[in-house]
């Protein structure tokens, strides 16, 4: 396979904006996308992975890309031989959505491919609606199969699993996860809020996230309970917004300019793993997805200079750490408090905010971690930029659910060209 590049990132302000439409969305992310790589237009984009969760809610239940993206097409803004592939994985959509153009042009099947998730989940004239969006991030053909298992191992995990019409269920059996670790491991609530009170304050530096305010650990747990042991800032919130990356070939990279061949980095792996985990104290998909990816590029997570996880909730990233090998299982509690995580410590993890505060519009989040990560190989994070030197960088986006696991785990590593 050949050497592929990430030209260029961005992603639009991320937020609760009802009255901006998907084409907006599109139009500012792609006009970002190509600014960033010193491009007037995209009509050498040969290839587009288009991402979205929640189209269907307004209207478009198929041929997303296509419709989303016309407007750009009849301007020139993007050629109208490029194929445009739609890509649906839940959160994990912007992951997948890079593999694709990843592959692509590793296969040499294109030269310039652009990777976007466009996403709007916030509609406030409709919360019922809302929430199904996220109920279809579940295994729905076996719904009640699944609520059973849940139901009959929560004693296991010291609680109760009792799902509301009003609520994600999502987010119950993120309890489950965390009140078992918390058993297994003595996690306690505190624990929490330092990684939220760590986001938050990452966030309120990220000029394009959902929420700007630093939180101490204190404010975090007076929150709004959301369902224990969460209260409402230790979960992502809902979330508008757009995100993009282009990819290239090494050929096509030396056709550019000096500066931006300077600011492009290095794509080493997209690596996909499904999940399938029917108890909380198996593997996760995590944990097989970051044994895989090591085992295959011959270095671990000592390697990994900084990195973005899929928080959506702040256990997610504690889960996290542990499963790719940061620290011990058991161990990311004190990992995290001692400042390993922090944006001078020897780890950083979610400079950007993180899903709790840059937010979480689903198909985007994915790749607004890459557009994070790419501005700190760069240098260019701004009052985020981690203190010691960035060569290697790894994203870890993961979506919907099976069992015990997310359903798609996608890990990206990025490194200095």
């Amino acid at each position: 396979m050949s050497d592929v590049f990430l030209l260029a990132s961005a992603t639009t302000p991320f937020g609760r904006h009802p009255d901006t439409t998907h084409l907006a969305l599109a139009r500012d992310v792609v006009a970002a996308v190509l600014q960033d790589a010193g491009l007037d237009d995209g009509g050498r984009v040969d290839g587009v992975w288009f991402g979205s969760c929640a189209l269907h809610a307004f209207g478009q239940s198929n041929i997303r890309g296509q419709a989303v993206l016309a407007p750009l097409v009849r301007e020139g803004r993007l050629a109208a031989s490029a194929p445009i592939v739609n890509v649906e994985a839940g959160c994990a959509t912007g992951g997948v959505a890079l593999h694709g153009a990843f592959t692509s042009v590793a296969s040499g099947d294109s030269e310039l491919a652009l990777a976007l998730g466009v996403e709007k989940t916030f509609i406030p004239t409709n919360p019922k609606q809302m929430l199904e969006l996220f109920e279809g991030g579940l295994n729905q053909l076996e719904a009640e199969q699944w609520k059973q298992l849940y139901a009959s191992l929560a004693p296991e995990c010291g609680t109760t699993f009792a799902p509301r019409p009003d609520r994600i269920t999502i987010l119950d059996v993120a309890a489950l996860n965390a009140h078992w670790h918390m058993k297994t491991y003595g996690t306690r609530p505190e624990d929490l809020a330092q990684v939220s009170s760590k986001n938050h304050a990452n966030g309120a530096l990220n000029p394009r996230a959902h929420y700007r305010e630093p939180m101490s650990p204190a404010q975090v747990l007076a929150d709004k309970v959301a369902l224990m042991p969460f209260t409402r800032s230790m979960c992502a919130p809902i979330s508008d917004g757009a995100a993009a990356a282009l990819v290239c070939s090494a050929r096509f990279l030396r056709t550019l300019p000096a500066a931006a061949q300077a600011r492009a980095v290095k794509l080493t792996a997209v690596s996909l793993t499904n999940g399938a985990r029917q108890r909380p104290d198996a593997p996760s998909v995590a944990a097989r997805a970051g044994e895989r990816l090591w085992k295959r590029l011959g270095f671990g997570p000592e390697t990994v200079d900084v990195a973005e996880v899929h928080d959506a909730t702040a256990f997610s990233e504690l889960a996290t750490l542990e499963a790719l090998g940061f620290c011990a299982p058991g161990k990311a509690a004190a990992y995290s408090a001692s400042g390993a995580t922090a944006r001078d410590g020897e780890k950083p993890i979610n400079t950007s905010g993180g899903l709790e505060s840059k937010g979480h519009p689903l198909a985007a989040s994915g790749l607004a971690m890459v557009a994070e990560l790419h501005a700190q190989l760069r240098g260019e994070a701004g009052p985020r930029q981690v203190k010691k030197p960035v060569r290697t960088a790894l994203a870890h986006n993961a979506g919907g659910l099976i069992g015990f696991d997310e359903a798609m785990c996608a890990l990206t590593v990025l490194q200095q060209a």
